[in-house]
């Protein structure tokens, strides 16, 4: 995990001064180590019933679409609103600096539906508790949170449902 880890870079002052963003980026274009990530966290899922794979736009599409290959399942889209082009249902949440709005489409499963929802990374846990809170009240089952890395010291986890959070590496 540490040589993975080690090829995410720090960028200061990004998007604002006192922020070390995460770039993930250095990761994703590196062949070996995306692939191995991607084998990494599947690995964790093989043998579960799980139906669909939830990316959360936009780095999330990214996680979300390589889990559902390798596991064999369908990827369902949560977007900005205004972007999905069927009936949707939307959840919004309280940022730190404001609010937004996410979607998915009205008619992405079937009640029972066992869901993993993916994303690239876990800070503060508001933007994955909006969608945990929009998809089951869809009458879905969400196995798990799944992240490629989490930011500890900003306990986004406290926001999740307790036992259904998982993050390949940790910082």
């Amino acid at each position: 995990m540490d040589q993975l880890k080690q090829i995410i870079r720090d960028i200061p002052d990004f998007p604002k001064k006192g922020i070390i963003f995460k770039d993930i980026t250095t990761l994703l274009g590196d062949a070996k180590s995306f692939h191995r990530m991607v084998d990494l966290l599947a690995h964790r899922y093989i043998g579960e019933k799980i139906d669909q794979i939830v990316g959360i736009e936009a780095r999330g599409f990214i996680l979300g679409a390589a889990l559902a290959y390798k596991l064999g399942t369908g990827i369902t889209l949560v977007r900005k609103p205004g972007k999905l082009p069927s009936e949707t249902r939307s959840v919004s949440y309280e940022l730190e600096y404001g609010s937004d709005t996410l979607e998915i489409h009205a008619d992405a499963f079937k009640k029972g539906d066992r869901i993993i929802i993916a994303d690239d990374l876990l800070a503060t846990g508001g933007t994955m508790a909006a969608v945990v809170e929009l998809v089951e009240e869809m009458g879905v089952e969400v196995f798990e949170c799944a992240f490629m890395a989490e930011l500890e010291f900003l306990e986004g986890r406290a926001k999740l449902p307790d036992g259904k959070v998982y993050s390949l590496l940790k910082f």
